[in-house]
């Protein structure tokens, strides 16, 4: 079975073609995984762009399929060798930012018109999830998970705690109350002129950081990080880091105007290191909680602050700590960020809802929901 994944639910173009033997057990194989970034589209406003976002999916998607399917060595429709074209087209219809979903869901729709192609909707957060059982290799047999299963689903636009009882059986716990773990990111890093985006670049000057060379001995909030629920809010400690930067800014400016640039450099690493630290603490606590709570059996990390090095690592660490006797699945780096071979991965296991008629009913939804 050839599946071909269309994401489009933000500001990468991803379009990937995976195939599927079913034998005793289904093995993946991902045989083209493209992604198109716009990453120097975005950077000059420090965050995505919606209307600039659809622009690029538009011109980007078609070059993005053409290269998808030569590379995996298959076509939309082969009369001569059947067993190279592709059988399914699925796509992201929600949740994300509705001018970048209707350009995937519409061009997903007229292929699967063109072809006489089954097609499906896959929600972008399952999607997300599905991809911690893939393997590390282009071609893996799904990871064995133990459920329940309490997934932390941590993006630029989303942070979510997932109570999964099954591939298909989804309780939302827990989740953001207003910015998004990615999006505080996102907004230090602007107002530190660190660039977009803004995760891996406050996680590189992280690492800068020496801790004995500290005089500043300062401390960040952790919001929500005593409630006893498991929404999160991150609004809170974006303010805190500006109102610190500029009180350092002064301090550093003496009679000049006070600049952020004129913050020393380990100043910069140590506002880095403790803003990300902040971060992490709130994420892992909740997430261990909820996995006490609901005797959980496995704890997926994933979403794009996944690949946060700094992240997994503490993870690990504290579960550790906590002897946990709980499984810990992440998604390989390469399926952390937006892609279509999550959304194609996602698409097997939502085969059975397949309906004659998809293509006509299939419509971009911004506040999708996971049930």
């Amino acid at each position: 079975m050839l599946i071909l994944g269309i994401e489009t639910s933000c500001d990468d173009t991803g379009i990937s073609v995976i195939r599927v033997s079913e034998k005793k057990r289904p093995v993946f194989e991902i045989l083209s995984n493209v992604v198109s970034s716009q990453i120097k589209t975005h950077a000059p406003f420090g965050g995505v762009v919606p209307n600039l976002a659809a622009r690029e999916h538009l011109k980007n998607i078609e070059p993005c399929l053409k290269t998808a399917l030569k590379e995996a060595n298959v076509k939309m429709h082969e009369t001569r060798l059947p067993a190279r074209q592709v059988d399914l087209v699925a796509v992201t219809y929600g949740p994300g930012l509705i001018p970048s979903l209707l350009i995937g869901v519409n061009f997903a729709k007229a292929l699967a018109y063109k072809y006489k192609k089954p097609i499906i909707g896959i929600n972008h957060i399952e999607a997300h999830i599905v991809a911690a059982f893939s393997g590390e290799n282009s071609k893996f047999e799904i990871r064995n998970s133990k459920f329940p299963i309490i997934a932390l689903v941590v993006s630029g636009g989303h942070t979510q705690l997932v109570l999964v009882k099954k591939i298909g059986n989804y309780k939302i716990i827990g989740e953001t109350r207003d910015d998004a773990a990615g999006e505080c990111f996102d907004k230090v890093a602007k107002l530190l002129n660190l660039g977009y985006p803004g995760g891996p670049a406050i996680s590189r000057e992280a690492e800068k950081w020496k801790s004995q060379f500290s005089i500043s001995n300062f401390q960040l909030p952790r919001p929500m990080i005593s409630h006893k629920n498991y929404d999160f809010s991150f609004s809170g400690l974006k303010t805190a880091v500006l109102y610190l930067v500029e009180k350092l800014a002064v301090r550093s400016s003496r009679k000049n105007k006070p600049r952020i640039s004129n913050l020393e450099p380990n100043i910069v690493s140590e506002l880095c290191h403790e803003a990300q630290q902040a971060i992490i603490d709130v994420l892992i606590l909740k997430t261990i909680n909820a996995a006490k709570e609901y005797q959980a059996k496995t704890i997926i990390l994933a979403g794009g602050v996944a690949a946060n090095s700094e992240l997994r690592k503490q993870f690990e660490l504290k579960m550790k700590n906590e002897k946990l006797k709980t499984d810990f699945l992440v998604p390989p780096m390469s399926l952390c960020t937006d892609n279509g071979a999550m959304i194609a991965i996602a698409a097997y296991f939502n085969r059975k809802k397949i309906k004659s008629s998809n293509w006509k009913t299939i419509k971009a939804d911004a506040n999708l929901r996971l049930s």
